[in-house]
């Protein structure tokens, strides 16, 4: 195969995994990141997302030759979106460039145009890698430019698999008011996808700044969690933990004033299975309908569109929610009365908090015996154990990034609720109260905020 040549600046197609042929730009690798050894690739930033990743050369295009082609191929709304955002970019570039071009000496006229400025390195391609300090490129707008959504792919509320609705563009959003309760790492890109897909949102935030983003992007302002309900069909919540779920159900102007029968309240957090049933009681018991959807994933996850949505409860609601659904997760389960989605979410975090854990123990020992860390991240990329969620993670430690994707705090808090949930079954859950251990001390360390990651600062303090 011919070796593609490509320098910084560059407009690329570039196929990453499993998604269709991206535009993209390639640009210069933070100084810190450091360079995959093996097969040669670029580093390649997404138009219309905020992604960032090695791509392998024999996986990028030029742009202008096969722009034609790629269209052909690709209808969906986002990549539309994403050939816009090329497009814009063209004619800002070009603009500056015949603006600047009388003030041009004979000597700068020799010198190539940008954005072409220097040759890229050849590197392999381990997984996606992401950046998180460099800020997005002006035609990046809008939303996408401030929350980092990466609109390459969704899902389906059905069963199982995936449906290809969502990444094809073609989402339907439901006629129904929406509400939203809860605006941090993963309600903010629930939200985003939400409006993006077309739904009439209302959101409420406890800070209030955090909805201005929303509101310049088409949502309405609820002043209350009791208004949100009574303006909307459908009110979704999703915040921090148990006693956060209660209070906003429970407490002063909330949800609970604003239940009248018929309005629909779902909770997404991830609580225990009695906070759930306590929650459905109240609300069903004026006339609401109750269902529960907490999330699988992450910050990334949820800006992509990919998170994992387990419901129960009131299936009416969750078909009603279906366009929502699509719009936030590539996939959703129903699993029966109300506490189930609960369990499943505490039993699923409890193995991921237990899995982290044990990556930052090896990490650690690999240290400590004299062993390469970078080596041992190679080797599990290309065992049984290669996932982006080692690879990640793996990152975040040898970079020392532990920018929060997954709060710590969170985390531990759900080992903490699953080994509960283990006692009043009477089953042990030693390998989770093991990592929780680790995890309560990484929080005595004031990684609470920090990534769950972090937990490998407390194998080293």
């Amino acid at each position: 195969m011919a070796t593609v040549h490509l320098r910084v600046g560059d407009l690329v197609w570039g196929k990453l995994g499993r998604y269709p042929p991206w535009p993209g730009k390639v640009v210069s690798p933070p100084k810190d990141l450091k360079k995959p050894r093996g097969k040669k690739c670029h580093f390649v930033k997404f138009f219309g997302t905020e992604d960032h990743a090695w791509i392998k050369v024999e996986q990028l295009k030029p742009y202008h030759p096969h722009k034609e082609e790629m269209i052909k191929i690709n209808k969906g709304k986002r990549f539309q979106q994403a050939v816009d955002a090329v497009e814009d970019f063209l004619k800002k570039a070009k603009g500056k460039e015949q603006s600047s071009e009388g003030k041009l000496d004979s000597k700068a006229k020799k010198a190539p145009s940008k954005p072409l400025k220097i040759l890229e390195e050849d590197d392999e391609d381990l997984s996606a890698l992401r950046d998180p300090s460099e800020k997005p490129a002006s035609s990046m707008e809008p939303i996408s430019k401030r929350l980092k959504i990466i609109e390459e792919d969704s899902g389906s509320t059905s069963i199982q698999a995936a449906d290809s609705t969502a990444i094809n563009g073609s989402i339907t959003p439901t006629d129904k008011r929406i509400g939203f309760l809860g605006l941090g790492l993963m309600g903010s890109g629930i939200v985003s996808n939400l409006l993006k897909m077309g739904h009439v949102v209302t959101v409420w935030n406890r800070t209030a700044e955090k909805c201005d983003l929303f509101i310049q992007e088409g949502a309405r302002l609820g002043r209350t969690p009791a208004e949100v309900v009574s303006m909307c069909d459908v009110t979704f919540s999703c915040v921090s933990d148990p006693k956060a779920a209660r209070d906003l159900v429970l407490g002063p102007s909330g949800v609970l004033q604003g239940i009248r029968p018929g309005k629909c309240y779902v909770e997404m957090s991830t609580v225990d299975p009695e906070t759930i049933t306590e929650l459905s009681q109240v609300i069903t018991s004026r006339g609401g309908r109750f269902l529960e959807a907490p999330v699988a994933g992450s910050q990334q996850l949820s800006n992509e569109g990919m998170l994992v949505i387990l419901a129960a409860g009131d299936r009416s609601v969750y078909e009603d929610c279906s366009s929502c659904f699509q719009a936030m997760g590539k996939t959703s389960f129903f699993l029966g009365e109300a506490g189930n989605a609960a369990r499943m979410m505490l039993i699923l975090n409890m193995v991921q908090g237990s899995f982290m854990a044990t990556i930052a123990e090896g990490l650690t020992l690999a240290q400590a015996t004299g062993q390469s860390q970078q080596t041992l991240l190679d080797i599990l990329c290309q065992g049984q154990m290669a996932s982006t969620f080692v690879d990640q993670k793996c990152q975040n430690i040898l970079q020392g990034n532990f920018k929060p994707d997954y709060y710590l705090k969170h985390i531990q808090k759900d080992l903490r609720l699953a080994i509960s949930m283990g006692d009043t079954a009477n089953h042990p859950t030693p390998m989770a109260a093991a990592a929780n251990e680790v995890y309560k001390r990484a929080k005595a360390l004031d990684q609470s905020d920090n990534d769950m990651s972090a937990v490998y600062r407390a194998y080293i303090h």
